[in-house]
């Protein structure tokens, strides 16, 4: 059998979050050229939505699955956007395409000054985004409705219109959005395209629907409330942000305990040090390589993480915790002891089912593979069986031994589909730990 090349790959793989800023950093720039040109118009209503997201700016959340937003802020950028009329005297709006992006751009930056004081990370790919999205539904709405003069601005037009026209937009918008945010989400996880933008789209129903949603009731009520359209019709994305910030409080909870959880085996001696977090990292790795769900991925981050919870019924532990090393009998006890005490919770059955089955074989001899055993089963599999070859060593030697034993019990232990992603991880690096670059850091 010829030995795996964990060689780093020489091609430059796409870029995604440098394409995705660099992009709107352009646009931005030849936006406030542009608008420094023409002179800023109606400066008065620019600046009270230049305010507002600002405000929703420095107001923005953290979401599960690493993800920031800013619902006012996006909400306000789409609302100045598709403003047409403004206030009682029914005052058309006529700011260009590019003032809108100058001034969304210019708004989230002054917004993010007060993290960049408080010394928190400021994503100016998340920024970009924002940009970009406003920019896109400018350059549909504003042509349309130029000052009042365009298609949208007819007066013979049926009520229904305007408020359809803005609809489709917005929903174009969040598409658009969703496969901007896939490129940059793709890039910063390193993980195939498609399955990240169908996580994106799967989002988009979340807080995207309330910020479209509130972004044009507030350009619809502007034509007659004025100002207090913006208030009025925050209230509710402000309590919907609220609920998202509690449900994203309660997750980091969650997570926190999970990973407590997982180092129990540590502190009593069953396991190795950094062992569960180690085999987390690279499962989750080749579950995101191999296409699978947020949810999905989620589930095998919590089976990873708490894979070895059965070995704490064992009367000596086994030399090192490597589980790989002791007979498939043994290993299929631990497992379901460890389902067992995880089904006590009541809340994580399916995390349950897949540590249950995690000793089990790729396929029995004679038979074909196993329909019935879960893919994150199969894939802890493979991993364990590496971090308990390998640890946390950053020798070549041994990651290359790991990958040939493992490639030699395809036949019937391990998947060959999860063995071939693996190596493949370990070739291009993408978990710290399984770097193989000389000189690589952990």
């Amino acid at each position: 059998m010829t030995s795996v090349d964990l060689a780093p790959r020489r091609r430059e793989e796409f870029r995604g979050t440098a394409f995705v800023v660099g992009a709107a950093g352009l646009l931005v720039i030849w936006a406030v050229v542009q608008t420094a040109s023409a002179g800023v118009q109606q400066v008065q209503v620019a600046a009270v939505f230049a305010i507002f997201i600002a405000i929703g700016e420095v107001i923005r959340i953290e979401l599960p699955g690493d993800r920031e937003a800013a619902p006012l802020g996006a909400a306000g950028a789409l609302a100045y956007a598709l403003l047409t009329t403004y206030g009682p005297g029914s005052m058309a709006t006529v700011q260009s395409v590019w003032q809108v992006v100058s001034l969304t751009a210019l708004a989230a930056l002054i917004g993010a000054l007060p993290h960049v004081a408080a010394g928190r990370p400021t994503r100016f790919d998340e920024i970009a985004r924002r940009v970009l999205a406003a920019a896109f539904a400018a350059a549909i709405f504003r042509p349309l409705y130029d000052g009042g003069n365009g298609v949208l601005g007819d007066e013979s037009l049926a009520s229904w219109v305007l408020p359809l026209v803005m609809v489709l937009i917005v929903a174009a918008t969040g598409l658009i959005d969703a496969a901007v945010s896939s490129l940059v989400r793709a890039d910063r996880n390193r993980a195939p395209y498609r399955p990240t933008l169908r996580d994106e789209l799967r989002a988009l129903l979340g807080i995207g629907s309330a910020i479209g949603a509130t972004g044009v009731l507030i350009a619809l009520a502007a034509q007659v409330m004025g100002w207090w359209a913006i208030p009025v019709f925050c209230v509710p994305l402000l309590l919907t942000q609220f609920s998202f910030r509690r449900y994203a409080s309660i997750r980091a909870t969650y997570d926190q305990t999970i990973e407590a959880l997982s180092r129990v085996t540590e502190v009593g001696g069953y396991t190795v040090k950094g062992h569960a977090t180690r085999v987390s990292e690279i499962s989750v790795a080749v579950g995101r390589e191999m296409g699978m769900a947020e949810d999905d991925l989620l589930d095998l981050r919590y089976a990873a993480l708490m894979h070895d919870l059965g070995q704490l019924s064992l009367a000596q532990p086994i030399p090192g915790g490597a589980t790989v090393m002791v007979d498939a009998g043994d290993q299929r006890r631990i497992a379901e002891l460890g389902a067992s005490v995880i089904r006590e919770t009541g809340v994580l059955d399916e995390v349950a089912d897949i540590i249950e089955r995690q000793a089990d074989p790729y396929r029995r001899p004679r038979e074909h593979a196993d329909p019935t055993l879960p893919v994150s089963s199969r894939i802890i599999k493979a991993a364990n069986a590496y971090d308990d070859l390998v640890g946390d060593s950053l020798e070549y030697g041994p990651r290359l031994d790991a990958l040939e034993r493992l490639r030699l019990g395809m036949a019937y232990d391990f998947d060959p589909r999860v063995v071939e992603t693996l190596a493949r991880i370990v070739r291009k690096a993408r978990v710290p730990h399984l770097s193989t670059a000389p000189g690589s850091q952990r």
